[in-house]
Order: C-alpha cells, then sequence, then structure tokens
C-alpha cells in the first residue's frame, strides 16, 4: 500500500516523502550488504534483538555432495547466536509468481543445511572482509561484544552444530510484500521449528532532497511464537585442566587418541606462552598460544585441541594477527609431517581455514606428534624472530 511520511528538518519544516518503488531490484540488495539492521532485528526479538553479521552476496548453494553450485541465494548473514540467515530479495513488481520465490527459498534451506560446509561460509566472510578492507576477528569481537579468541571459535562451532540442527531463519524482502505472501510466510512460520520464516517489507519514500527507508518485519505471529516458545539463554562452562582432562578421558574411546591429547595437553601448558582454555558448554579446549606485539591482542594462536578428540590448526588467526608470510611457513611446516590432511592446501595456505582433523589422524604414529612439537617451538621462534620478540 503506497503511502506518505514526513521528515522534519533541522529547521523544523515537514517535508513530504511519497512511497516509491525501487529502479532496480540491486539497490535493495545493496542497501541490507551495506546496512545489515535493515533486517530489523529489535523486531524479530524485542528482548534479544538480532545483530547481523554480513557473510555475502550471491552465495552458491550446491544440490550434491561435492557438486556445483546450482543455486545462487541474495545474502548470507549470521545472527550473534550463529544462526544462518538466508535472505532473498524481490520487488514487488518482480512478476514471478510466488510459488516460484517461496520454491526457490526452501530449495536452498533445504540443500545448505545439508551441503554447506561451515569451512565454506567461514571463508565466504573472511573474502567479504577481504573485500571491504575489515578484519574479520575484529568484526567478529564488535558482534560478539568479547575478547576472548576462543569464544569466537565457539561462535563457528555454534554455527555449524545450527546448520546441523536445521536451526537457520528464511527472510524475504521486498519493498512491498503482498498480502498472499504475508499469508504463505506467516503460514510456514507456524509450521516450522526450529526453522523460522519471515518476511521484511523495506518501502522507500522519496522526497524533494532525500530518501528514507523504514523496515517492518511480517510472520512473528502468535502462533508461531506459541509453536517455537522461549529459547533457554546460552550456558557457558569455564574449563580448567582438571575438568578437561576429566571430560577427554569420558569422550575419547581410542586409548591412542587420549594419549595423544594428554601428551599435547601437557606440552601446551609447558611450552606456551599461554594457554586459554575455553567456555563450550559441551566440549572443552585448550589452546596454545604465544606473545607477539604486532597482535593487537598481544597473543597469536597457534592451534586449539578439543576434549572429544579434535586438533585445529588456526591459520585464520596466524594471517589475522602476524600476516600472509607466518601463515605460509606454517603451513609449509606442518605440510611435511602431516599428510592426512582433509582441507583445502591453497586456503590453508592463505589462511582462510582454521581446520580440524582427529588426533590420531593427523598423528598416526607418536613420531609424528613429536615432529608436530618440533614444528611448533621453531614456527613460534621464527614468528619471534621476525616480530624481534624473544
Amino acid at each position: 500500500m503506497d503511502g506518505t511520511i514526513y521528515l522534519i528538518g533541522k529547521d523544523g519544516k515537514l517535508e513530504e516523502m511519497s512511497q516509491q518503488p525501487y529502479n532496480k531490484e540491486d539497490i535493495l540488495q545493496k542497501y541490507l550488504a551495506d546496512y545489515p539492521n535493515l533486517l530489523a532485528g529489535d523486531q524479530i526479538d524485542e528482548a534479544k534483538p538480532k545483530r547481523w553479521l554480513f557473510i555475502s552476496r550471491e552465495v552458491g548453494v550446491p544440490k550434491e555432495e561435492g557438486g556445483s553450485d546450482t543455486w545462487s541465494l541474495d545474502h548470507l548473514f549470521l545472527d550473534q547466536d550463529g544462526i544462518p540467515t538466508l535472505v532473498e530479495v524481490k520487488r514487488s513488481s518482480d512478476t514471478r509468481s510466488r510459488r516460484e520465490v517461496v520454491a526457490q527459498m526452501l530449495d536452498y534451506a533445504a540443500n545448505a543445511v545439508v551441503y554447506w560446509p561451515i569451512d565454506r561460509i567461514r571463508a565466504c566472510f573472511e573474502s567479504t572482509c577481504d573485500e571491504q578492507g575489515i578484519d574479520p576477528i575484529e568484526r567478529l569481537r564488535e558482534l560478539l561484544g568479547v575478547e576472548d579468541s576462543q569464544l569466537i571459535e565457539d561462535f563457528w562451532e555454534k554455527t555449524k552444530t545450527n546448520l546441523q540442527a536445521e536451526k537457520i531463519r528464511l527472510v524475504f524482502v521486498a519493498d512491498q510484500i503482498q498480502p498472499e505472501m504475508r499469508r504463505i510466510v506467516e503460514f510456514l512460520n507456524g509450521q516450522m521449528d526450529p526453522a523460522e520464516v519471515l518476511a521484511v517489507e523495506i518501502p522507500q519514500y522519496v522526497g524533494k532532497s532525500q530518501r528514507a527507508v523504514v523496515p517492518r518485519v511480517i510472520g512473528l505471529t502468535a502462533k508461531a511464537e506459541a509453536v517455537k516458545g522461549k529459547r533457554p539463554p546460552i550456558e557457558r562452562k569455564d574449563w580448567e585442566p582438571k575438568s578437561f582432562i576429566e571430560d577427554s578421558k569420558e569422550r575419547i574411546q581410542n586409548q591412542y587418541a587420549y594419549q595423544l591429547l594428554s601428551d599435547i595437553h601437557d606440552f601446551a601448558k609447558e611450552k606456551a606462552d599461554l594457554t586459554e582454555y575455553g567456555t563450550g558448554k559441551g566440549t572443552g579446549s585448550i589452546t596454545f598460544k604465544f606473545k607477539d606485539l604486532r597482535a593487537k591482542s598481544g597473543l597469536v594462536s597457534v592451534f586449539t585441541v578439543y576434549s572429544d578428540g579434535r586438533i585445529q590448526f588456526r591459520f585464520a588467526n596466524i594471517r589475522n594477527r602476524i600476516g600472509d608470510k607466518n601463515t605460509e611457513i606454517f603451513n609449509t611446516m606442518l605440510s611435511k609431517i602431516i599428510h592426512n590432511k582433509n582441507w583445502d592446501e591453497n586456503d590453508a595456505r592463505e589462511g582462510k581455514i582454521s581446520p580440524t582433523i582427529l588426533l590420531e589422524e593427523a598423528f598416526p604414529e607418536k613420531e609424528v606428534l613429536e615432529s608436530f612439537k618440533s614444528v611448533v617451538l621453531e614456527f613460534v621462534k621464527l614468528a619471534k624472530k621476525d616480530s624481534k620478540v624473544i
């Protein structure tokens, strides 16, 4: 429905602004990419307003494992709880039927939860940050309101869990949501759980000298809120050496893998400048860090070991803290001893990913673990020499 709003100028005079359609769909798409808050997170949840992390535009969606992309999603966002938010933008003048638009979004959702690896989402985000000249770690700290780098890793793990649990949000965006589309959105949102289906209407108002947009969320019916209920607050746990080891002993059935974890834990406690235990509710972690003045926090993470028997190599953290050169050095050193890699070598070398692997796969023999310890110590020595911090 067309309407009019009035903008009050500094001189106290009113400027009449009438609703007008966007000339191009790309205009609205760019607004969303540049100003994610147009998704009106405060309307989606008044008690806990959603804050948005823009991942990328035109995100490809495959329809089979390892296949090429079949579809292209307009925008992908994550909120502060790691819930993937798929956004499709259409002008009200789009001639395609609402059936086609809804079916297209459901195709995206059904395949994304199965065929989107978390490393790909993370790589898309880091690529977007590179294009915008933004430090991805700092952007995540801003979103989450934390300094602890382990909480950032927990955020990505939570996003992965949400995908696996099909806990996603589908959002249709248009300058005007037609009544028929409104009913479909409200119906789907009332039926789907834990997924959420919403529409955001963002009409454009144009005056003599200025423009304005006014977002409004559609789909938050009483029935939908009753179906989904109130989510309990996210719980955290402060891990320490005793609880970490006890949890590991309980969870890791492979005795060799447990011995590896215990050995690496002791190595980190003895040799790292700082060992940091995580706060994840379900899985404990310990991160090996060293001091480096080039990093804003003064610390660089090399690897993280989890109480479920995984190890994560922190290429992305190294790249963000002390640059491409050191990332490539660590990757090269690591590649000489670890041969069961389950990640893309180029992405690792460029610091786009921080891959995880089971301890027994990374270190099939004890000698490989000993070589890994030597690599870590040598890398830290070289990095500190490069920064002239010994």
